[in-house]
């Protein structure tokens, strides 16, 4: 061990003759303590907001979104093959997206609507199993058409707006109807409410309605078109790379026709700006309570520096060059900060796993998008916490330690 650690270790274990210096010391660590525990539990309940948000979007959004310019587009079958062979797609299936009606028995809501392939292997809606999804939208060809209801899947509070429950019939109005001598007509088609689902989002569940693509395509008077192809990936951080690549290589085959996709990311860009914004807002906020703690350090050094004059000399004067006393003085702060960051990632640790586990901070639900504190604790986000504390508590000891190593050891003696 070299002299310096020896020495500043003596510091750290000696009592002090003033009391004053122990009691900064002590707050100091509690400062740090308290400043890294915060940092570590709100950062993890951001990172788990986002995570929740993510699941739930993706729970009812594709992956990446390919369209086509001008509107709705016929060679979808083909299309559908070729965008499976990319590198990187999981599934991929056809739909319809189009802005509605609906009418009950006693209310009306408009809602966007969308038209899917029950039996395609993309298509999932939050809370309805694969199989029951095929049950409530299956068309049954055998039936007389002409008596034939199909079904439509609404979510819960749309349903709610509508005063419709499972088993009502319901009314569905589309824009794109036919010319009449009295002018412009409406398409309206009734529907049976056959489910109801629950993503967990406000928006979704307020606007959404599924029906059987075919319905849809004869509803819009579309023929064997769709609006467009819902794709999974099977990483979904780089969805915006293959949404590239499935443009680029469909738009050089089809030249005759222009190709753009969206994938979550951009579709969802101002809800996770926003959450990471304030991430960052939280991170800097509370980096100030450790900000505070290392003042502390900073002051209580520079105490033990005017009390420890005397000492500095005669280690000068045996010897010990400027650099040997910063270190002696950067080494005890450092310690004092590591002994505070470790203390604070332990209790930060802790306190994660017992709001991960019990779950005993409940929110109204009809106020957030969850009902309790999500929790996600990311070892790089502890990692980022440690090394910026450690960081700030080392500015912190610079300036005592310079002013340590500039005593002049004659004056110190005479003086001290």
């Amino acid at each position: 061990m070299s002299f310096e650690l020896f020495i500043g270790g003596r510091y750290l274990r000696a009592r002090q003759k003033q009391a004053f210096i122990s009691l900064i010391t002590i707050l100091s660590i509690a400062g740090v303590t308290i400043g890294v525990m915060a940092l570590i539990i709100v950062i993890a309940v951001m990172s788990g907001a986002e995570s929740e948000f993510r699941s739930r979007i993706l729970g009812v959004e594709s992956h990446v979104v390919l369209m086509r310019h001008g509107g709705a587009f016929t060679n979808y079958r083909r299309i559908l093959e070729d965008v499976k062979s990319i590198d990187g797609v999981k599934k991929a299936a056809p739909f319809i997206y189009a802005q509605i009606m609906l009418r009950s028995s006693s209310r009306v809501s408009g809602a966007a609507l969308r038209g899917i392939d029950p039996e395609s292997e993309d298509q999932e809606i939050a809370g309805i199993d694969k199989i029951l999804l095929q049950q409530k939208l299956m068309r049954n060809q055998g039936r007389d058409t002409e008596h034939f209801i199909p079904g439509i899947i609404l979510g819960g509070q749309l349903a709610t707006n509508l005063g419709a429950i499972e088993g009502d019939i319901i009314y569905l109005i589309s824009p794109r109807g036919t010319i009449s001598p009295v002018g412009h007509m409406p398409a309206m088609k009734r529907f049976k409410v056959t489910g109801l689902f629950e993503s967990g989002m406000y928006e979704y569940d307020a606007s959404l309605a599924y029906i059987h693509l075919k319905d849809a395509q004869a509803l819009m008077r579309i023929g064997d078109s769709v609006t467009g192809i819902g794709i999974r990936v099977n990483d979904v951080f780089h969805a915006d790379i293959i949404a590239k690549k499935i443009t680029s290589a469909l738009n050089i085959k089809y030249k005759n026709q222009s190709y753009w996709a969206r994938d979550w990311m951009q579709m969802n860009y101002n809800l996770f700006s926003a959450l990471k914004l304030e991430k960052k807002a939280m991170f800097i906020i509370l980096a100030l309570i450790v900000l505070v703690a290392a003042f502390n350090i900073a002051s209580s050094l520079i105490m033990m520096v005017m009390g420890k004059t005397r000492d500095i000399a005669i280690l000068k004067a045996m010897g010990a060059t400027n650099k040997s006393i910063r270190k002696i003085f950067i080494f005890k702060g450092m310690v004092i900060g590591a002994i505070g960051t470790f203390f604070g990632a332990c209790l930060g640790l802790a306190g994660c796993a017992l709001l991960k586990h019990y779950k005993f901070i409940e929110l109204p639900g009809d106020i957030y998008y969850f009902t309790t504190l999500p929790v996600q604790l990311e070892l790089f986000d502890v990692f980022i916490i440690v090394s910026a504390t450690m960081i700030i508590c080392f500015i912190a000891t610079l300036y005592p330690a310079v002013q340590a190593s500039k005593l002049d050891p004659v004056e110190a003696v005479r003086y001290g």
